[in-house]
């Protein structure tokens, strides 16, 4: 099934001045490289600068209980509140880059992630972890959650979008990729401290590109978004619902416009709509334990376990940058697949081969890489975030111009299991003595959510109309 596309048409269109009108043609003479992959660029990069931290806490865990005796569960708890504001802030975000503009919010937010890993180095008591690595960062990690990917992807292309999602996605892979071996050696020499501060240059080495680089909209540049056509900018003006026969949905920036300028408001009056609607309960159970199985435990807590098994943090450091290498290959192709195939059978198939990678690692952990671990870190790799492509794209099908906003909050229901398995792992390893029951009980629910997502009614779309205003 092939997902329904979103023009993102602007409605500042007209008051774009004549010799910089929107038009879908491509002007006379050469061919030149459309704006939205120059925007998409600089996106990525951002993106990879906001996912210092998303390496951080499993690699800089053992030295900051060796240093100042903190419990697992103490630092586990910094990272639940971390990824619950994660979450919780997303779809604000999405309607705060309505409200004020793509490039304003990148820019604070990259700034937050920088002020908060900056003071880091500081902290000499538990609280303050929490403050650092919980509030400041998750406040704003959360702003550049992948709700930005699909804030870009549907304001900015009218067609491959699902791809677009993807290769966006995969920043946050690549900034793992980037990030992560160099902090765990700078945690061993000179110590935790240096990685945090490098945690910080990466985020805010970003923000002069953002400044200059990312636009808000193609009106600002006097174009439409990559493969709309000016018969579609017509169309558009008809009606609002994605459902409408022939009749593409609007711009988030229109979405706004015809809500309230507030951007909570706005956020909040979104959840009231989509809460009536199945679809989303489904998605939204669905990715609170893809976040669980990702970034609660395997991101958080999989070095711990390694070293657990004697396996020393820069070997388990490496095997989770192998986890980044095949978790861009995988977010890009799953963004190729969704633009043509069912995006609920894939996400069934994603669910329920990353259980079955759970459910046998509790085999594979030694003090030693064997193959069958090395196959365990591509095929986990290239599942990661694959579920991301398929879960936008059922996001904006479903609910249209809200599909940004709407994805914020299924996104938000991503990073509260994410800070639950966090939290809970962090338990049972202190209860336990050992992750055994954390990695089962995850494979289970991996199978809960694959069932969900293959329930997905197929005509969601037609059944469950929804308002856009």
């Amino acid at each position: 099934m092939t997902a329904p596309d979103v023009t993102g048409t602007p409605t500042e269109s007209s008051r774009v001045p004549s010799r910089k009108r929107p038009s879908g043609k491509r002007p006379s003479g050469k061919r030149r490289l459309h704006p939205a992959w120059i925007v998409a660029a600089v996106a990525f990069l951002a993106l990879v600068g906001a996912a210092g931290f998303r390496a951080a806490p499993g690699v800089l865990m053992v030295p900051l209980q060796q240093e100042f005796g903190w419990s697992t569960t103490v630092l586990s708890l910094a990272v639940s509140i971390n990824l619950v504001l994660f979450g919780l802030t997303a779809p604000f975000a999405a309607a705060l880059m309505e409200r004020f503009g793509i490039r304003k919010v990148t820019a604070l937010a990259l700034c937050l992630i920088g002020l908060g890993s900056a003071l880091t180095v500081l902290v000499n008591q538990s609280w303050q972890i929490l403050l650092t690595w919980g509030v400041l960062i998750g406040l704003g990690t959360g702003s550049m959650a992948l709700v930005f990917a699909a804030t870009i992807a549907n304001t900015w292309f009218a067609k491959s979008r699902g791809l677009v999602i993807g290769i966006l996605t995969a920043g946050s892979a690549a900034g793992q990729l980037v990030f992560l071996p160099f902090i765990a050696a700078l945690a061993q020499n000179p110590g935790w401290r240096g990685a945090s501060l490098l945690i910080a240059a990466g985020a805010l080495a970003v923000v002069p590109l953002v400044l200059r680089w990312l636009r808000n909209s193609p009106a600002d540049v006097g174009v439409l978004p990559y493969g709309a056509q000016e018969p579609e900018v017509q169309n558009a003006d008809a009606g609002t619902s994605p459902e409408a026969a022939g009749k593409p949905d609007a711009s988030p920036q229109a979405a706004a416009n015809t809500d309230s300028p507030n951007a909570a408001v706005r956020a909040l009056q979104v959840l009231k709509r989509a809460a009536k609607v199945r679809t989303f309960w489904a998605l939204a159970a669905g990715f609170a334990i893809c976040g669980a199985t990702t970034n609660g435990l395997i991101g958080t807590h999989f070095i711990p376990s390694a070293h657990d098994h004697g396996m020393p943090e820069t070997t388990a450091a490496g095997l989770l940058a192998v986890v980044g290498i095949f978790d861009i290959v995988g977010t890009i192709a799953s963004g190729w697949l969704t633009d043509r195939f069912n995006p609920k059978v894939l996400l069934a198939v994603y669910y329920q081969f990353r259980g079955i990678g759970l459910l046998v690692l509790p085999l594979l952990l030694g003090s030693s890489v064997e193959p069958s671990m090395i196959i365990f870190v591509v095929v986990y790799g290239l599942d990661w975030v694959a579920t991301v492509p398929p879960t936008a794209a059922i996001c904006r099908s479903v609910f249209g111009a809200d599909g940004s906003v709407v994805f914020g909050w299924v996104f938000a229901a991503h990073q509260l299991g994410a800070a639950a398995a966090a939290l809970a792992a962090g338990f049972i390893r202190d209860a336990t003595g050992h992750y055994n029951y954390a990695w089962l009980g995850a494979a289970a629910m991996c199978t809960v959510a694959a069932v969900i997502s293959a329930t997905i009614r197929k005509d969601a779309a037609k059944k469950e109309p929804v308002a856009v205003a």
